[in-house]
Formats: structure tokens, C-alpha cells, sequence
């Protein structure tokens, strides 16, 4: 029997994850089958910061915001992650209190793995071990990069480095432009970057004044990718 085309949509996706990139076909396959289907509406918690972490996911379709909460209520955002990505990973080998929140940003399709059913699996298969020990070294050098940012860039910079960063995992490109539907409200992109709504409201006005993107409802168009990228670094 053929597959339907959302299943081989969901095969691509999920073969990109770093869970699934050292195996086989045959090896994804079962690992797939082992995951079990979690949606969840735009707004909805998967998990809050504290709880206890047994689980990882990898997204299918939608987008999700990692966040952590400081003591007077203020949020940071993390990260922003979509179809392919993966997180939750830290649960593999510390199963300890959750270090951020999960909120969906969009109505958002994950595939899920228990705690229980990943250590039998890596055992058996070393190789992705290796890849998941690169994802976690990938994402100590982001978090060290975002200290260093925080530390030497002004929030301009930050602003244009977060675009450029959005529009290469969620970008289109089209006639007029460069698309990045980021679904992120100007707070949200403030707490991408650190800093306050108005700062960031004056960068992205002042992008837009030099033509080099033109602002849309929790979108952006780039006009100009190379002054952006130029301004980001």
C-alpha cells in the first residue's frame, strides 16, 4: 500500500531531527513507530519549567518557544523551534526538573519518547549517541553565543542576528522578498533578543525606514538579506 503524501511529509521531517539522522531507513522506521502523536493548540503549555522531564519530542508541524520565568515575572525566551527540531534531549541523560517551558507558538504536531523507551534504543544503536552528544554541544555553543551577544551587541544587532536566524529555518523565498513568517509578537521578539518592546519596535522601524525589510503582522519581508546579515553580525 502506498503512503499518504502526510506521511512521507512526516517522514522528511522527522529524518531530520538528530535522533534519527545517524539511522537507516528500516532503524527510523521503528523508532517512529516507538513515538507516540502529542498536539497541541496555539497558546497550550506542554510542559512548564520545574516539571519533571522524562520525555523528548520532536516537532512535526507547528512552532514552539522555549522560555524560563525570573522571580519578579519577566520572561526570556530561549529559543524558537520548528518542524525537525528536536528538544527535551537534556531528559535522556538527567532526569531532573524541566530547565524551561514549552509554550506553542501555533497549533503544533510532536512525536514523542519516553525516557524508558530512548535508553534501550541508544544501547542499541551507539551511533546516535554520537549524534545526540553534537546536538548538546550545539546548543551549549548557542547558549554561550547568546551570553557573548547579550555582553557585546546592542539590540539592534540582535534584533537583525534573531531575523536572519528566523529566516533560515522558517523563511520563503518570493518575488517581492525574503518571508519570515516568525508567528512571534513584538513582546515575544523582545524576549528573543533581551530587551524591551520599545528598543526593538525602534530597530525594526528604523530596518524598515532604510529599506531593508518591510514589517507585516508577526512577519517580517526581507528587502535587503545582505545589509541585515551585515548589521547582525
Amino acid at each position: 500500500m502506498a503512503k499518504a503524501p502526510d506521511s512521507d511529509h512526516d517522514e522528511a521531517v522527522v529524518r531530520r531531527a538528530p535522533l534519527f539522522t545517524a539511522l537507516d531507513d528500516s532503524a527510523a522506521s521503528t523508532l517512529k513507530a516507538a513515538m507516540t502523536t502529542v498536539k497541541i493548540n496555539k497558546g497550550g503549555v506542554l510542559f512548564s519549567e520545574g516539571d519533571e522531564g522524562q520525555t523528548l519530542y520532536v516537532i512535526v508541524d507547528g512552532k514552539i518557544k522555549l522560555g524560563t520565568r525570573s522571580s519578579d515575572g519577566r520572561e526570556n525566551l530561549l529559543s524558537i523551534l520548528g518542524p525537525g527540531e528536536m528538544f527535551g534531549e537534556l531528559s535522556l541523560f538527567d532526569v531532573g526538573p524541566r530547565t524551561a517551558t514549552a509554550t506553542a507558538v501555533t497549533d503544533t504536531r510532536l512525536l514523542a519518547l519516553g525516557h524508558d523507551k530512548v535508553i534501550p534504543w541508544v544501547t542499541a544503536h551507539p551511533e546516535v549517541s554520537l549524534q545526540l552528544l553534537a546536538r548538546l554541544a550545539q546548543r551549549l555553543r548557542r547558549t554561550n553565543e547568546v551570553v557573548s551577544d547579550l555582553v557585546f551587541s546592542d539590540v539592534p544587532g540582535r534584533v537583525a542576528k534573531a531575523l536572519i536566524d528566523l529566516g533560515e529555518r522558517f523563511g520563503v523565498k518570493k518575488d517581492d522578498g525574503f518571508h519570515v513568517n516568525h508567528d512571534l509578537t513584538q513582546e515575544e521578539l523582545a524576549q528573543l533578543v533581551g530587551a524591551s518592546r520599545e528598543t526593538v519596535n525602534k530597530a525594526l522601524a528604523d530596518f524598515a525606514a532604510r529599506g531593508w525589510l518591510r514589517l507585516e503582522a508577526r512577519a517580517v519581508v526581507v528587502l535587503d538579506y545582505e545589509r541585515l546579515a551585515k548589521r547582525g553580525k
